[in-house]
């Protein structure tokens, strides 16, 4: 679990109509960023890891509990950690992304990480926010309830976290750093992962299998988080269902799938009922992507196995069952599952939608095309021309400094500019034929929105290169998805399909292929907020913008100093 100490009481409320203490207390972790030797489908890799441990420890928090993280890097890579989902309440120089909130980390040195859980119980996870750092750096966030609150649905027996990830034989940063050096699309991993580990279904992977014990009759909680760099996947195990409770540390209205849809940054938590007797059998957990773009993707099935312990039985004589996933491409089946999130909306648990829209904005997000350097031959989709993406056909550029520490000491010129477009520049029809010109424009442009702003935002899909389906995430904020559709977005019609009674809360939403989605929220964190694609290719092409909130005129709306440990770029 990393270092913790947790008998440092934090600030705490004392709620005069109540006798009891509400104890909230700081937990402090020591995140040692070290090198390690693993070894998967026979191919031994020397990976990233913190402190020792693939993948990484569970940092473990009750909602209202104060998190000090002491992040010491002993490799020879920049690094930064990102808390993805933690809403980071004016202390966005704890959010993570390298040349946004701060400079990373370098060789030998540390940075603490402090932050407070606000408002959130359930699952989140951290995960390195540099290059594509994050395909081993990374690890669950288990929120629990405050102290005396209970789970809104039944006390689970056991609650195990289930962390999707990807494997590489070969170092992901050459991955990146060939394909953006030839303009074509990244090598594809060698195997999906769950606990690390990729299951039968790989040579020379049987004894690196996950392996799920239960007992009849009880229910489990699976902390599901998709930490894969680049994949959607679909996830069911055989024979048995699952009832989604939550999504992104917020509570949902109960409902029960055979299958889950996870794109990478969503976290889910779900209630496995398992069966009142002791079946003879043992039944597979399976996850295969979900594609949707054009590009090359692994087209491989991980697994892993469940099974009830019994007496005397050793699970190699059992069969097994496995389940039946959706097609690879089926949009159908994602948009339906998308729509089954809904808040739980009660008079405990309510929510702040905003009902009346002070700023609206329509982004595209798609692929793209940037020429190749003079004289030279690239490998995109045409010999001049190399792959890239964008926001409103702008393709973020990071600076070489933190965008916010030129913000708060007002040295933005020649940082960043302050003029992202809130529409398209040059409409055109985003889901019928591509325009002619496929050239992104290049960029580190930010949206200033004054505090506690409501903002409307519909991102459209582009089908420049191939139709695809984009998991945004956006830093700081959860946000509510009032509605999603395919083809272009109708202003005049679509919102009044609008749902605003109880939309999910979320921190990640995926584009639909072909479609778009329409979220809502305050715009009451104040500070430099990054918004990408967290396919990591995509981002590393430029699919990304970032937000900057202005402060607010009370003192808890102001962007807090940044700390004096803050790393120098």
């Amino acid at each position: 679990m990393g270092f913790v100490k947790k008998n440092l009481l934090c600030l705490c409320v004392a709620v005069t109509l109540f006798p009891q203490l509400v104890v909230c207390i700081t937990r402090h972790y020591t995140f040692n960023i070290e090198y390690k030797n693993v070894t998967r489908l026979c191919h031994t890799r020397t990976i990233l890891s913190v402190n020792g441990k693939f993948p990484g420890p569970r940092l473990v928090a009750r909602e209202g509990d104060r998190v000090l993280v002491k992040v010491v890097n002993h490799i020879s890579n920049n690094v930064t950690i990102h808390w993805h989902g933690v809403r980071q309440k004016t202390t966005g120089w704890s959010d993570g992304p390298a040349y946004v909130t701060q400079c990373p980390i370098q060789t030998n040195q540390t940075y603490t990480y402090n932050f407070t859980i606000t408002g959130q119980r359930g699952t989140l996870f951290w995960h390195a926010h540099i290059s594509w750092l994050r395909a081993t750096l990374y690890g669950p966030i288990i929120i629990l309830p405050k102290h005396n609150e209970s789970y809104p649905f039944q006390k689970p027996h056991k609650e195990i976290p289930i962390l999707f990830g990807e494997w590489y034989n070969v170092d992901p940063e050459a991955i990146i750093n060939q394909a953006l050096q030839t303009g074509g699309g990244p090598n594809v991993s060698d195997a999906y992962t769950i606990n690390g580990l990729p299951g039968p279904f790989y040579n020379c992977s049987s004894k690196d299998t996950f392996k799920l014990k239960v007992k009849p009759n009880k229910t489990y909680l699976l902390r599901i988080v998709n930490a894969a760099l680049d994949e959607e996947l679909f996830f069911s195990i055989a024979n048995h269902s699952l009832t989604v409770v939550e999504a992104d540390a917020r509570y949902t209205k109960p409902f029960t799938t055979d299958t889950l849809l996870i794109t990478p940054g969503q976290t889910t938590n779900v209630l496995l009922k398992t069966k009142s007797y002791f079946p003879n059998t043992t039944f597979l957990m399976v996850a295969r992507p979900y594609v949707t773009g054009l590009g090359t993707f692994d087209n491989s099935t991980l697994a892993g196995i469940l099974y009830y312990k019994q007496h005397n039985t050793s699970i190699k004589n059992l069969p097994f069952l496995k389940p039946t996933l959706p097609q690879l491409n089926d949009t159908n089946f994602a948009s339906n599952f998308s729509r089954k999130f809904k808040s739980l909306a009660n008079s405990k648990f309510p929510i702040n939608v905003p009902k009346k829209v002070d700023k609206k904005f329509f982004f595209t997000v798609g692929l793209g095309t940037s020429p190749c350097p003079k004289n030279t031959t690239c490998q995109g989709p045409t010999n001049t021309t190399k792959f890239a993406a964008s926001v409103n056909n702008f393709s973020f550029v990071l600076p070489s400094v933190s965008i916010m520490q030129a913000y708060y000491f007002g040295k933005s010129n020649g940082v960043y500019k302050t003029d992202f477009p809130e529409t398209p520049l040059n409409p055109f029809n985003y889901t019928g034929t591509p325009p002619n010109n496929t050239m992104v424009n290049n960029g580190t442009k930010l949206v200033v929105l004054k505090f506690n702003t409501s903002v409307e935002l519909v991102l459209q899909d582009t089908s420049i290169l191939g139709a695809e389906s984009h998991p945004l995430h956006l830093h700081g904020y959860d946000f509510f998805v009032v509605g999603q559709g395919f083809g272009n977005y109708d202003p005049n019609k679509d919102p009044a399909k609008f749902n605003l009674v109880d939309p999910v809360e979320r921190n990640t939403v995926g584009v639909p292929a072909g479609g778009w989605v329409a979220i809502r929220f305050f715009a009451d964190n104040p500070g430099v907020w990054f918004m990408h694609c967290h396919l990591e290719v995509h981002t590393s092409w430029g699919l990304r913008m970032a937000w900057l909130v202005l402060d607010g005129q009370e003192s808890n709306q102001k962007l807090q100093p940044p700390p004096s440990d803050l790393p120098k770029c």
